[in-house]
């Protein structure tokens, strides 16, 4: 089977199953760059607050995922990203999964389902992935020897992502509570459970194709230009890298460092921190566009009746804001975010 077979069918016209040398280098002026480095071992809350505060984003290391855990979970995705187009539709489908499929579009449903965007929306985008809510891989039958094929290719799977989750899961509750301590928090009590709820907690897993085409060569190629709406967000990348964020009015390439993890601050940790830490702007895009790139991303966010009060935004709970989010991509074709809760912003409402 050729690499393209693989792909939803909007994507073929922009792949070149040929010699990879054929492709045209892309122009590249984004420069590289160094953001903090967060030892979760020994974590230094000075460190921590400087990089809430002026990045919104920090590398992790000591993080205690094991190497064979994710390495494992990286072959076993590639291994059913690279099914045939139809049949990965399909897998999901004939086992009655709560997880999903989605491609084209990084914009989904509290289901994983895409959302349909408002005409304004920029093109397909080429990216592919698995949606994977944690709360729900119980549900997910167990595979026997007996089970059908379909069960059998997703069962190791949903062993691999499971044990990832409670890694992962451990590790953003470990954060949360050195960056509520920076915060003074406190005050929070037992509330502090509900800013960062477990049972929220998702996992997507990433594929973005190579491509020959250099019209195909700028943001379509990868993700755009966005926040994240979560507490925090927790990302594992391969080595092909093409992860940018904005500093400044500039933007930044971040090259991957291997068994380090990338840490970035959402909406929902802006507003609770009353716009003391920022939630980071960044997006997707391939350097080398002859290499696929393959990421997992932890998603979690507050419980969603959970009222979240800000001296710079109207109260809101997280169910209200995920609501308005999907309402302007549907009718707008992209995110408006904490704006639309700010009075002092001219798309508040």
């Amino acid at each position: 089977m050729s690499i393209s077979a693989s792909y939803p069918p909007a994507f073929r016209q922009v792949i070149n199953d040929g010699d990879p040398t054929e492709i045209e280098p892309v122009l590249d002026q984004v420069k590289d760059i160094n953001i903090p480095v967060i030892d979760l071992e020994r974590l230094d809350k000075e460190i921590l607050t400087e990089a809430c505060k002026e990045w919104g984003i920090f590398r992790l290391e000591n993080h205690g995922v094991p190497l064979e855990l994710t390495s494992q979970l990286q072959e076993i995705s590639e291994s059913l990203l690279s099914l045939p187009f139809e049949e990965k539709r399909e897998l999901f489908a004939a086992v009655n999964s709560p997880l999903s499929y989605f491609w084209g579009t990084p914009a989904l449903n509290r289901s994983g389902d895409a959302l349909k965007r408002g005409t304004q929306a920029s093109n397909v985008y080429m990216l592919e992935g698995f949606n994977v809510p944690l709360s729900s891989l119980s549900k997910l039958p167990v595979s026997t020897c007996d089970d059908g094929a379909q069960h059998s290719k997703l069962e190791p799977f949903r062993v691999s992502i499971e044990e990832y989750g409670r890694h992962i899961t451990r590790i953003a509750v470990s954060l949360f509570e050195a960056i509520s301590q920076t915060l003074n928090l406190d005050k929070f009590g037992d509330r502090r459970s509900e800013l960062l709820s477990e049972s929220t907690g998702l996992i997507r897993v990433y594929r973005y194709p190579r491509s020959s085409s250099v019209e195909a060569a700028g943001e379509a190629l990868g993700m755009e230009v966005h926040t994240d709406s979560t507490v925090i967000s927790i990302l594992k990348e391969d080595e092909t890298g093409g992860l940018e964020i904005m500093k400044g009015e500039e933007w930044f390439r971040i090259k991957p460092v291997a068994n380090t993890l990338i840490v970035n601050l959402g909406d929902m940790m802006q507003a609770i921190s009353d716009d003391e830490y920022k939630s980071v702007k960044h997006r997707v895009k391939k350097k080398d566009r002859t290499r696929e790139r393959h990421s997992v991303c932890y998603f979690v966010f507050p419980q969603r009746d959970c009222v979240i009060k800000s001296s710079n935004y109207k109260p809101f709970t997280y169910s209200e804001f995920e609501a308005q989010v999907q309402a302007d991509v549907q009718s707008l074709g992209t995110k408006v975010g904490l704006h639309r809760f700010s009075p002092k912003s001219p798309l508040f409402l």
